[in-house]
């Protein structure tokens, strides 16, 4: 008995199909439990493989919900368009490290733009966004607010739990100490604004209490100041919120309220359907870019505004 070969078009239909493994809401949330509140890795992939159906799947869907490290820049460490160098600059009892950007053939005086990161540290995703805000015409710094622990280490879990072991007095004061550094920059013009993400986005609301002459600050999904400090924030703010970041989101009405009793300038964002970091472009379960870029353009026209 002879045996026919099967046709290209039967064959082509046996070939298996690779889809992309589904992630929900109940996974992202679960993700947000893990980096920021109270779960710990086992328990975060028990909680995982619970609402993936299987270890398999778990394995597949973590690396989606965290962030990427290979992903590719957007402006690249070598791009002609900025120049950028590692640095040391006085904190506020120590040395502090960063990472300063600045546009390629810089004429005259610019405004200056401190980046403060995620709790991740100063990563590569990070100098990414501070190569984007030189691109934009400013100087940018960004500082590594773990250097009094040594500095940012690669492993992202390990950095995640330095940030617990930070002094929130001493971090404060090493922010204003990177505003004073910035303010002073032989090529700065003098003019400071704050951008943040994150951990970095409640920083940047804690340097706002912390300095008068911060000039412009603007918080993505960051974490809201205690209510009897807003009154001493001088700096107009810009405030960005992701639909679906309820644990955030939960302070923003009082915010507000303190911030008009106060008389803050201050404009607020909701990017309704988008998570907690939906600007980090390198986490792709998370990121929603629809809303990175509307937020980016609104944060380049606030801070070509205040630091011109």
């Amino acid at each position: 008995m002879t045996k026919s070969a099967a046709s290209p078009e039967s064959a082509k239909a046996a070939k298996p199909v690779i889809t992309k493994p589904a992630i929900t809401q109940a996974m992202i949330d679960a993700y947000d439990e893990y980096t920021h509140l109270t779960l710990d890795r086992r328990r975060f992939m028990e909680q995982l493989t619970r609402l993936a159906g299987s270890g398999a799947a778990a394995a597949t869907i973590a690396p989606l919900l965290a962030a990427n490290a290979a992903q590719a820049a957007i402006v690249s460490e070598d791009d002609p368009r900025v120049t950028g160098e590692d640095i040391t600059f006085p904190g506020s009892s120590g040395e502090m490290k960063g990472y300063l950007v600045k546009p390629a053939g810089q004429s005259g005086k610019l405004g200056t733009v401190i980046v403060v990161h995620e709790n991740r540290g100063l990563n590569p995703h990070i100098r990414d966004v501070a190569r984007r805000v030189a691109l934009e015409g400013f100087v940018a710094l960004a500082p590594d607010f773990l250097s009094p622990l040594g500095g940012t280490p690669v492993d992202e879990d390990k950095a995640r739990d330095l940030f617990t072991k930070l002094d929130p007095a001493q971090t404060a004061a090493n922010a204003v100490a990177t505003l004073a550094f910035l303010k002073g920059y032989q090529d700065g013009n003098g003019k400071v604004g704050a951008v943040g993400f994150c951990w970095g986005g409640g920083t940047v609301n804690m340097l706002a209490v912390n300095a008068p002459d911060l000039a412009a600050g603007v918080a993505y999904y960051g974490m809201q100041p205690k209510a009897e400090d807003v009154p001493k924030i001088k700096a107009a703010l810009l405030l960005h919120y992701a639909g679906l970041d309820t644990r955030i989101n939960a302070g923003i009405d009082a915010f507000k309220k303190e911030l008009g009793a106060a008389h803050v300038e201050y404009t607020v964002y909701v990017y309704e359907g988008a998570n907690h970091a939906f600007n980090n472009d390198t986490s792709a379960a998370r990121y929603d870019k629809q809303a990175a870029d509307l937020a980016w353009g609104r944060t380049v026209t606030f801070l070509r505004e205040k630091l011109a």
